[in-house]
């Protein structure tokens, strides 16, 4: 017979594992005493040296043995302890009640004028019972454990003590099972941590190709960016999938634990070490003051408080249009103010940034002394498709909120720009170009407000970022989708483009626009095609058309460049911070600045997206406007004339009816 008659371990431990915690224990103290009473006839059998031979004891004394070592064990806890986890805690329990067994087989032996039962054989007694104990939980606990069947093998690298923790972790869960550790330090090298042999790194393809290791872990949170990258690199080609424990940053500060195991990050890829902050920068514009952020709830603005709280302000207002936005930021803030007991007044404002009367009030109600002006629309395709709004919120919104803290004396105002605005190809780029130009001019005509503008690329991980997308593409197995196989982008993570943001507006004099250090940009192409292969994945192309999955080439979205730049022209100079450049750029005088936004509001209310652009030609001089327009709107009311009938079935008279009919704004 086959299949019904085997036994099947599965099914045995999904059974054991349903029963009620009485017939476990029950199952368990049975257990014991059959160790109990089986290790004792052995330990006698040995000193006999024959099974005819031994030493015939009462059996009382078995009953005494083996009895008092259960006592033993219900008295020290092992029986309310769960099979499944074993721990140090047990193994302890079960030692000291296996003890107290063999002292009690040697003392009744010899109360009851066995003299032939000696100490060694009570130790063998001893070593024998503790032994088979131990093994019947550790076998008990790898078959009772979850995951059971479909555990996969993992590597860790790294056997320091974040590796060995890691390793205890992942043998208490069972999902993983740790194959080896691979370290760079030669006298590791050889030697067994936590039960784990210790390899080199030279000896990790082997590891992977032949025990089909499913996964590598990183556990170096305490090394550099720049080493992890290195180490990512190596492992990029052994095509398994690579996840790591969070940075020694996150454990510290309590976001994260060992055991959080995730996805390799661009941060990771990148290898960028971000530069530690100038305290006296971070908190000069903020400590003690009330400090404004408008556009608290997205990417960077949400970032911006949450570094502004740490440096002590004596009030944050939060500005925010979306409802849900706000109460999200805000209570995270308030979350983190009450576990770090910050004494700090918090207010929450629903507005729009392009109302210029409302931020006025708020700003003079609560006597705002700095602000944030993050709030902006930064997707070029959208932008470049919503023409009107684009400006509005790009152009106006900044303007109005420079105007309302020049009225309500604020002493700072950031303006939170993009590398797009650098000779700017599409519609975003040049609004937030025009902002800084609005800032500029306004810096000369008045003294009350400081202006500054602070520039950067892309940052890690915000809305609409490609590196979610990726992420999202390679877990639904793909297509992965990249622009162009040569565009080039700079990356920067939130928190350092936010704490550099923070920092460069304490150094403002006005007028300036500071340009962050992005360091060497990064081909989509490629970083696309690391995720794939650190996802345990191939890529799937002509020259290997079995792999997993494709990279489609979309071609460039309207208005979008190959590669990004951070300056106009070359009057730039260093600051106090490294990674912070100061540039002094061209734009025209106030007179002319006002001038071309008169024109812009009128031709926004006409909603003329035509004029709409030239006139951020005119006040952009390096933007040309792409020849074909693609707002949505405009595009609808400007089709070409649809003709039901073929021209030469129609008359003369049935023409000129249609077009009478046809509405004149369409024409």
């Amino acid at each position: 017979m086959s299949g019904g008659g085997s036994f099947n371990s599965s099914r045995f431990a999904m059974a054991l594992v349903g029963c009620s915690r009485a017939t476990k224990r029950v199952v368990v103290v049975a257990a014991d005493l059959s160790i109990l009473t089986g290790c004792l006839w052995f330990a006698l059998v040995l000193q006999a040296n024959s099974v005819s031979g031994m030493l015939q004891l009462s059996p009382w004394v078995f009953a005494i043995s083996a009895l008092g070592g259960v006592a033993a064990f219900e008295l020290l806890g092992l029986y309310d302890a769960v099979v499944r986890y074993l721990s140090f805690r047990m193994l302890l329990a079960l030692g000291i009640g296996t003890a107290v067994a063999a002292a009690a087989s040697y003392i009744s032996a010899h109360f009851f004028a066995e003299n032939g039962y000696s100490l060694s054989s009570a130790t063998v007694y001893f070593l024998t019972a503790l032994v088979a104990g131990a093994s019947i939980r550790t076998s008990a606990r790898w078959l009772l454990s979850p995951g059971i069947g479909s555990r996969t093998s993992v590597v860790i690298y790294g056997a320091g003590d974040a590796g060995a923790q890691l390793a205890a972790a992942l043998t208490a869960s069972r999902q993983m099972v740790p194959l080896a550790y691979v370290d760079e330090k030669e006298s590791l090298q050889g030697s067994t941590v936590a039960g784990v042999r210790v390899v080199a790194p030279s000896q990790l393809s082997r590891l992977v190709r032949e025990f089909n290791v499913g996964c590598v872990l990183l556990a170096i949170p305490a090394a550099s960016r720049r080493r992890r990258a290195e180490v990512i690199r190596e492992l990029v080609d052994l095509g398994v999938h690579v996840k790591t424990v969070p940075d020694l940053y996150e454990i510290l500060s309590g976001r994260a634990t060992l055991a959080d195991l995730r996805d390799l990050s661009v941060a990771d890829l990148l290898g960028r070490d971000p530069v530690a902050p100038q305290r006296s920068l971070l908190g000069a514009s903020i400590s003690s003051k009330v400090v404004m952020v408008t556009g608290a709830g997205g990417s960077i603005g949400s970032e911006l408080c949450r570094q502004i709280i740490e440096q002590a302000p004596r009030r944050l207002v939060l500005l925010e249009i979306s409802e849900i936005a706000l109460y999200d930021i805000e209570r995270e803030l308030l979350a983190v103010m009450q576990r770090k007991g910050l004494a700090i007044e918090l207010i929450a404002m629903l507005g729009n940034s392009r109302h210029r009367e409302r931020l006025r009030e708020v700003m003079l109600a609560f006597g705002v002394q700095t602000v944030y002006h993050a709030a902006a629309y930064k997707h070029v395709p959208i932008v470049e498709q919503n023409v009107i709004e684009g400006t509005h919120n790009n152009v106006f919104a900044t303007w109005n909120a420079a105007e309302a803290a020049v009225e309500a004396k604020v002493e700072t105002f950031v303006l939170v720009s993009t590398d797009k605005a650098v000779h700017p190809t599409n519609v975003m780029g040049a609004t937030k170009r025009f902002a800084e130009t609005v800032l500029q001019a306004m810096q000369d005509r008045q003294s009350t407000t400081r202006f500054c503008m602070v520039r950067f690329g892309n940052v890690l991980g915000s809305s609409g970022s490609v590196v979610p997308l990726f992420h999202e593409q390679i877990r639904a197995g793909g297509p992965v989708t990249v622009t162009h196989q040569d565009v080039r982008r700079y990356f920067m993570t939130i928190p350092e483009a936010a704490s550099l943001v923070l920092q460069a507006g304490s150094m403002a004099k006005g007028g300036e626009v500071f340009v962050l250090d992005m360091g060497q940009p990064v081909r989509i192409d490629e970083l696309a095609r690391r995720m794939i292969a650190l996802s345990g994945h191939t890529v799937r192309d002509e020259r290997n058309p079995e792999g997993d999955i494709e990279i489609q080439y979309t071609g460039l979205r309207p208005g979008e460049k190959l590669y990004e730049e951070l300056l106009i022209g070359e009057n730039v100079s260093g600051t106090e911070h490294p990674m912070i450049m100061r540039a002094m750029e061209h734009s025209p005088g106030w007179v002319a600045v006002n001038a071309l936004l008169i024109e812009m509001l009128r031709a926004l209310e006409k909603f003329d997206c035509e004029r709409a652009r030239q006139l951020l030609g005119q006040a952009v001089q390096e933007y040309k406007p792409a020849a074909q327009m693609h707002d949505l709107v405009w595009a609808a009311r400007h089709k070409p004339l649809e003709i039901e009938e073929p021209p030469e079935r129609r008359t003369v008279d049935q023409v000129v009816r249609h077009l009478r009919a046809v509405p004149r704004a369409d024409l």
